[in-house]
């Protein structure tokens, strides 16, 4: 049986995006149960034939495949040997600094694109094209590796399953199928508590799939990244556009990326954490609004906020729902459903710190972490100035 997988993942002629599907017993499942949604208040809406039911809610019943099992022992692997999948991202970037930084031998998975990563290159990293979405062109990544750490996210132009669920079922058979020795894979914090979002839902089945699968893996659940919050508040405020926010009560623990690399190849090191969940949170959880009167603040101008009510969200993704063109758009807005449950994602760090070896004080607070961006942005801005009038020509 081992075998045959093997065969089956090796040979790019014979495996697609839709035997994929067929080499796991992981289901996918609509359900359209009132009594089962009716505790998380699902709308309603009709459809083009006039019958009205709930939104449907995605469920799967994730179990490994019994097929995905180790081969044999074949040539050593230096434990150095690490692929990075999702190198380009907001943290995938940073993994492979910290990877290269602490030694590492790395290996970057990137899609084709029509812009080269060529600043992967530059750093000392090795770059590999392959596509999660195409799993034959997963294996041959795989050669040589010992740990593979798992950044990737779909793109917002394409369905979310694809790549996050069908692409990531394929990387994690890939793998076993291999003999990788450790998994590493970023998930996000309640994910399990929310599965009327569809990629919070996509990632809890991973999750299960992974724990299944029998690799030696380590889940961490991620709260927020400090980064995401530079193009959606500080840049708006200091370029006077207009910053756009929500009226929703949910908290978010942002974490600086470069933290969540450093953390994490401290637990890839640390065997006692095999096969364990672990949760990443800043110092403190957040309101949009704190972070906005942040920025306000520590640029010492005002923004121009424009708020969008969640309610507005909630019947846009009812609306996009009617449509089977504008699904992946609604699937995208079920974030909407979290915001509007006064959700804190947040946990206490004392217990990870201490399991990790990690003082709380090297983690950098969000108002250390704008605090560092706007007085760095503001000098440049200020010897920018300096210098264009030292240009100026008077006649």
């Amino acid at each position: 049986m081992a075998s045959t997988l093997y065969a089956q993942l090796t040979t790019p002629t014979k495996l697609s995006p839709l035997s994929s599907r067929k080499l796991s017993s992981l289901s996918w499942r609509t359900m359209f149960d009132d009594s089962t949604l009716s505790p998380l208040n699902f709308p309603t809406y009709t459809n083009k034939v006039g019958k009205s039911c709930s939104v449907p809610k995605v469920v799967c019943n994730a179990q490994a495949a019994p097929a995905a099992v180790n081969l044999a022992p074949g040539t050593p692997v230096r434990p150095t040997s690490i692929l990075v999948v999702g190198a380009t991202g907001t943290l995938g970037r940073q993994v492979v600094r910290r990877a290269l930084d602490e030694g590492y031998d790395v290996r970057c998975l990137v899609r084709p694109r029509p812009a080269p990563a060529d600043f992967l290159r530059d750093w000392g990293a090795t770059v590999v094209n392959a596509d999660l979405s195409k799993p034959e062109t997963i294996p041959a990544t795989l050669i040589g590796i010992h740990t593979v750490i798992d950044c990737a996210t779909g793109r917002p132009e394409e369905p979310i399953k694809t790549v996050d669920w069908e692409g990531k079922v394929a990387l994690i058979q890939c793998a076993k199928a291999m003999g990788i020795q450790k998994f590493i894979f970023f998930s996000i914090h309640n994910c399990d508590k929310h599965p009327e979002v569809p990629l919070m839902e996509i990632k809890h089945c991973t999750e299960k799939f992974l724990r299944d699968s029998g690799l030696n893996h380590i889940v961490i659940r991620l709260c927020g990244f400090m980064q995401g919050l530079i193009g959606q508040y500080a840049v708006p405020i200091l370029e006077e556009k207009s910053v756009w926010g929500t009226d929703a009560p949910t908290r978010i623990a942002y974490m600086d990326t470069q933290d969540i690399a450093r953390l994490t190849f401290i637990a890839l090191r640390n065997e006692n954490i095999n096969g364990k969940l672990l949760t990443f949170a800043g110092p403190r959880a957040w309101t949009t609004q704190e972070v906005i009167t942040l920025c306000e603040r520590l640029a010492g101008q005002d923004a121009n906020v424009t708020t969008v009510p969640v309610s507005v969200l909630r019947l846009t993704r009812q609306l996009t729902r009617l449509f089977e063109w504008t699904n992946d758009v609604a699937d995208r807005l079920a974030f909407s459903e979290v915001l509007t449950s006064d959700t804190v994602f947040s946990v206490p760090m004392t217990e990870t710190y201490s399991l990790l070896g990690v003082d709380a004080k090297d983690v950098s607070s969000l108002e250390k972490y704008l605090q560092d961006y706007f007085t760095n942005i503001l000098k440049k801005l200020k010897d920018l100035k300096a210098q264009s009038k030292q240009t100026d020509i008077f006649f």
